[in-house]
């Protein structure tokens, strides 16, 4: 597969608690070089990223990150804090522990009321796959369904581990044709990246591929 193809649906991501504005405006830089989907960032940075670049790239941002356990209200506010303040995409988290609890319709409705507040931006729904069981992650798949949001995710990168194949092939036999999935979290090569997206990943969550294109000249 064309690398650039591959950074096209790349999220250029940098969320680390240490990320300094010079860093976030070097992503940017690099994510509008290199033609990526989006830039994803921590929040405290969309205004100023998106006065930086513009209209000349999408920005992503992340809601209740990285636990998923504040109120939905704080959700609810963060989301239409980062649409005023220039975000294009939502990368949202869930409350975990009410998804164990078997509180379904919780979780449904906190994700139907941040797309509400999204206002027509793209949803991406993070639900940690590290931290589910098998039944637990066929359950979120049609919840996330029903929810009406644009892509489920598997992981902050903040947890026990992030993407696997095997959680992406599930999620491709288990969500609704109108749900995209998006693989993040250690996502170390060009191959990785390759084999995520013919399991059917359409969105990658990385920042390691822009460093590997830099890295070799590609």
């Amino acid at each position: 597969m064309d690398v650039k193809e591959i950074l096209k649906i790349c999220d250029h991501t940098l969320l680390l608690q240490t990320a300094t504005w010079d860093e976030i405006r070097a992503l940017c830089d690099d994510a509008i070089k290199y033609e990526c989907a989006s830039v994803c960032i921590p929040p405290c940075y969309i205004k100023a990223a998106r006065e930086y670049m513009e209209e000349k790239m999408n920005i992503t941002t992340v809601i209740g990150f990285p636990n998923g356990n504040v109120t939905t209200d704080t959700k609810v506010y963060e989301t239409k804090d980062a649409v005023a303040k220039g975000a294009d995409e939502i990368d949202m988290v869930i409350n975990v522990g009410a998804l164990k609890a078997g509180m379904d319709d919780y979780v449904l409705r906190e994700i139907r009321d941040i797309r509400m507040a999204a206002s027509g931006r793209i949803l991406k729904v993070i639900v940690e796959t590290c931290l589910l069981t098998e039944e637990e992650k066929v359950r979120v798949c049609g919840i996330v369904t029903k929810s009406g949001a644009d892509f489920i995710k598997t992981s902050t990168g903040f947890s026990t581990a992030g993407a696997t194949f095997e959680d992406v092939k599930l999620f491709k036999e288990n969500v609704g044709e109108n749900v995209r999935i998006k693989a993040a979290g250690g996502i170390g090569s060009i191959a990785d990246a390759e084999k995520f997206i013919e399991l059917g990943a359409s969105r990658l969550g990385t920042s390691r591929i822009v460093k590997i294109v830099k890295e070799q000249g590609l």
